[in-house]
């Protein structure tokens, strides 16, 4: 690894502040529309009256009851919940490509997500054969994002050594085994009516939420993001590869598959509450890398921070775009996340 330039110290520093402000201040103010807008419209003073009046720091104002109901038991939690999921979702995704020394790695690529949705869409159609209550989807899906991830790797390994390439490939191809599993338990579930609720959330979706849906997964996102942020040195280790971190003292194997872990209970729990939501691993982590440097102790809590931005927007633009049909967020991401995927792929093929 080279020092950077003196000269470029300075600018690089000047990016990484300006996104630590700028990137919370574009949250709030994605928040604030994404409960602002909507079949009703509302204000912004009434929003935010609102929110302080139930947070008990401001006396009640002239808002009626339904725009309380609206502002904080439908859209509050649903916009909260997007957050939470773009931010876990991006850092699994940031933190695969740096345990996979690949930029093409996220949770969605690499059928992890597909894993946890088969687990989910399990565990849903079990009904009252499964006895773990509230917490039977999210364990499924860890353990279907779990048996995912493990498939991948051992087709990965199975011709020799563990490229690039071919760890996308298997990927792409556990994903496809999965969404068929998914697609077959929807199809041939006995009720019809969770039948067609489970085939709208496996396309992204977080319509319905309430305030209860928000506790496990900002929870984990939140545990899960200070513990792989505690762990951004030994992932630029990694970055650099095998030989490289165990010189450094770092105990690969073990660190890798803990991590590996880590990353599959992040992203099984943003998927058991909102759904398959591709790309949003790939891409965000991949823009802040350029604009602030590979240093995981920067682009981690910035990722998180793009994450949640990010489909707070492909939220709303879910919500509105098509009124009153409400899209997945699959779809927009996907319309999204495709592009900037072949972009990516030519740019390597380009430098190699």
């Amino acid at each position: 690894m080279t020092a950077a330039p003196a000269s470029t110290v300075p600018a690089a520093a000047r990016r990484v502040r300006l996104a630590g402000w700028l990137l919370p201040a574009l949250l709030l103010l994605a928040l604030t529309l994404s409960v602002m807008l909507g079949p009703v419209a509302l204000e912004p003073g009434t929003v935010w009256g609102v929110v302080l009046h139930r947070l008990g720091l401001l006396e009640r104002g002239d808002w009626t009851a339904a725009q309380e109901g609206i502002v904080w038991s439908l859209r509050l939690p649903r916009a909260l919940l997007a957050a939470v999921v773009g931010a876990g979702l991006a850092v699994a995704g940031c933190v695969m490509q740096a345990l996979v020394r690949n930029p093409l790695a996220d949770p969605y690529l690499l059928g992890v997500s597909s894993g946890a949705s088969a687990g989910a869409v399990l565990a849903l159609s079990g009904g009252a054969l499964l006895t773990l209550g509230a917490y039977r989807v999210p364990l499924f899906a860890f353990a279907g994002a779990l048996l995912s991830l493990g498939v991948v790797f051992a087709l990965a390994r199975s011709g020799g050594s563990l490229t690039p390439t071919r760890l996308v490939l298997s990927g792409v191809a556990v994903a496809y085994l999965f969404s068929g599993l998914t697609s077959l338990l929807t199809l041939t579930a006995p009720d019809r009516e969770l039948a067609r609720s489970a085939l709208a959330w496996t396309l992204g979706s977080l319509a319905g939420t309430r305030w209860q849906d928000l506790g496990l997964p900002a929870l984990t996102v939140a545990l899960c993001t200070v513990g792989l942020l505690g762990q951004a040195r030994v992932l630029n280790a990694l970055a650099f590869g095998d030989e490289t971190a165990t010189t450094l003292g770092v105990p690969v194997r073990v660190l890798r598959r803990a991590l590996l872990a880590g990353v599959s209970l992040l992203a099984a729990v943003t998927v058991s509450v909102s759904g398959a939501v591709g790309f949003v691993g790939l891409m965000l982590p991949h823009m802040l890398r350029l604009l602030v440097g590979a240093d995981h102790r920067r682009v981690l809590p910035l990722s998180a921070l793009g994450g949640a931005l990010f489909l707070v927007l492909v939220d709303l633009l879910a919500r509105t775009a098509f009124a009153p049909t409400e899209l997945p967020l699959g779809v927009i991401t996907s319309l999204l996340g495709a592009p900037f995927f072949l972009w990516l792929l030519s740019a390597r093929e380009g430098r190699a």
